[in-house]
C-alpha cells in the first residue's frame, strides 16, 4: 500500500530499470575493446529528463562514458551528498548461467544477470527514488549530486579518477557519499545486521621480477630466473599476515558478539567470524593484509634458461597498514626479484559516526524494525577510492533486506549473479527515507 511519501511508483518501476540496465552490456575487459558504458550512460539521462533533470555525459575515451547531475536541495547551507553508481560490469559467459547474463530475466523471484548485485541493482534504486521525487516536487533537505560512472570494474582512470582530476568542481564542494558494498542485510542469531561499509583495502597488484643467467638447458645453472621467481612466489602465496583489526572491523565484531551473546575476544575474532555463514569469507579477508600471486611467465623453449622471469600478485592492505605490508613484501621476495605496481590504489577509512549514519540507521530501522546498522571493512575496493581524494568521507549503503540463506556475496563476478525482486523494492523505500534524513 502507498504511504504519503509516495513510493509505490519508484517500487513499481525498480524492477524495469534494473532489467532493462542488466540488458545493456556493459562488461568491462580492462581496456577498450568492450562495448563501453555510453548506451547505459544515455539510457540513464533518458530516464532522468524525463522528469525534469538535466545530466550530462563525459566520455574519457570513445565510448567510455560517465554522468552526472545535480538535484538542489530545499537547504542550501548544507554541503551536498554524492550518491555514485558504475554503470560497467565484469564480463560473463552465458553458458555458465542459468538465466542468460544480459536478460535481466525475472525468476524464482530475482532479477537475474550480470550487474544485478554489482551494481546496477543500486543503480536501478537511484533512478526510481529520483524519478518519484522530482515527479511529486519533493526536493531533499540537501543538494544531491549523481553520478552515474564508467570503468570501476578496472580501477576507474576512465571513470571516477578521471573525473576527480578533470572535473573535480563537479564534486568539489560534496563532504559525504553513498555507494556499493554495503547496506544489505546479514542474519546473525534471530537479528538482521545491516553492514554499512566504512573502509576497505589498499589495492597493489604488482609485477614481480626475477633476473639470471641465460644458458643451455642441460647445463647445472645456479643463477636461474625461473627458480628464483618461483621460491620468491611460492613464500608470499604461503605467507600468512597477522591478524590486525581496524576500527571498522573491531566495531563489527564486538557488534556480532553482542547479538550472540558472547564476549568479544580480540584473540580469537576468527572463531567470532566463522560464526557469519557465506559473508565470512568477505569479513575474514579483511582482518590481516594479503597477497595472491595470479599470473606466471618465463621462457620460451624447454631446453633454454631464461635470463628473466616474471609474475603478477594481487596485494591487499588494511587502512593504516600499509607501510608494514610493503616491508613484509620486500622481505618475502628477497633481494634478486624486484617488484612494481601494475595498479595501486590506497585504503580508505572513514568513521562509523554522525549524521549520515544516523539517517542510514533511522531509515532502515524504519523499513526492518530489526535493522542493526554495523561498520565493516570491505576486502575489496571501489570508485570510493578516487573520491576520498577530495576530502569525501565514503560509505558502502545499498540497502537490502535478504533471505538469510542467500550467497549474496558469492555473487559479487560470480556466475548467476542475482538480487530479489523484495529487496530492490525494500532499497526504494529506504533510499528515498535516508534522502528526507541525511
Amino acid at each position: 500500500m502507498a504511504d504519503q511519501r509516495g513510493t509505490s511508483t519508484a517500487e513499481a518501476e525498480v524492477v524495469d530499470l534494473c532489467r532493462e540496465l542488466i540488458a545493456i552490456d556493459t562488461s568491462n575487459y580492462g581496456d577498450h575493446s568492450g562495448p563501453g558504458e555510453r548506451a547505459a550512460a544515455e539510457y540513464v539521462a533518458a530516464k532522468l529528463d524525463e522528469v525534469g533533470l538535466e545530466a550530462t555525459i563525459y566520455e574519457s575515451h570513445p565510448g567510455r562514458s560517465s554522468l552526472v547531475a545535480r538535484i538542489e536541495g530545499t537547504d542550501p547551507s548544507r554541503p551536498p551528498l554524492l550518491i555514485q553508481g558504475h554503470l560497467d560490469v565484469v564480463p560473463a559467459d552465458a553458458a555458465d548461467w542459468t538465466h542468460h547474463p544480459f536478460s535481466g530475466e525475472v525468476a524464482d523471484g530475482c532479477v537475474w544477470g550480470r550487474g544485478a548485485v554489482d551494481m546496477k541493482d543500486m543503480d536501478a534504486m537511484v533512478l526510481a527514488v529520483v524519478r518519484q521525487r522530482l515527479r511529486e516536487g519533493r526536493r531533499p533537505p540537501r543538494d544531491v549530486v549523481l553520478a552515474f560512472l564508467a570503468d570501476e570494474e578496472a580501477g576507474g582512470a576512465y571513470g571516477a579518477h578521471w573525473l576527480v582530476d578533470r572535473h573535480p568542481e563537479l564534486f568539489a564542494d560534496c563532504t559525504e557519499a553513498i555507494s556499493e558494498v554495503g547496506g544489505f542485510s546479514v542474519t546473525v542469531g534471530d537479528r538482521r545486521l545491516y553492514l554499512v561499509e566504512t573502509a576497505e583495502k589498499g589495492l597493489a597488484w604488482m609485477r614481480l621480477t626475477a633476473r639470471g643467467t641465460a644458458g643451455h638447458g642441460s647445463m647445472v645453472n645456479d643463477d636461474n630466473a625461473v627458480t628464483e621467481l618461483a621460491e620468491a612466489v611460492a613464500r608470499l602465496g604461503r605467507h600468512q599476515f597477522p591478524i590486525r583489526l581496524t576500527p571498522a572491523a573491531r566495531g563489527f565484531l564486538k557488534e556480532v558478539c553482542e547479538v550472540l551473546g558472547v564476549k568479544f575476544q580480540e584473540d580469537d575474532v576468527e572463531a567470532t567470524v566463522a560464526q557469519l555463514g557465506p559473508v565470512a569469507r568477505m569479513v575474514g579477508a579483511t582482518l590481516r593484509n594479503s597477497v595472491n600471486p595470479t599470473v606466471l611467465a618465463g621462457g620460451y623453449k624447454a631446453n633454454v634458461i631464461p635470463g628473466e622471469a616474471t609474475a603478477q600478485v594481487d596485494g591487499r592492505f588494511l587502512p593504516g597498514l600499509e607501510e608494514e605490508f610493503f616491508a613484509e613484501v620486500d622481505r618475502l621476495l628477497g633481494p634478486k626479484v624486484s617488484r612494481e605496481f601494475i595498479s595501486y590504489l590506497p585504503a580508505v577509512e572513514t568513521e562509523f559516526a554522525g549524521g549520515i549514519v544516523t539517517a542510514m540507521s533511522e531509515a532502515l530501522r524504519a523499513e526492518d524494525p530489526q535493522a542493526r546498522a554495523v561498520p565493516y571493512c570491505m576486502s575489496g575496493g571501489t570508485d570510493a577510492k578516487a573520491f576520498v581524494r577530495l576530502g569525501i568521507r565514503n560509505f558502502g549503503f545499498v540497502p537490502l533486506r535478504l533471505p538469510a540463506d542467500l550467497d549474496f556475496v558469492g555473487m559479487f563476478h560470480g556466475v548467476d549473479e542475482r538480487v530479489p525482486v523484495d529487496a530492490l523494492r525494500f532499497g526504494v523505500r529506504v533510499l528515498d527515507r535516508f534522502l528526507d534524513l541525511a
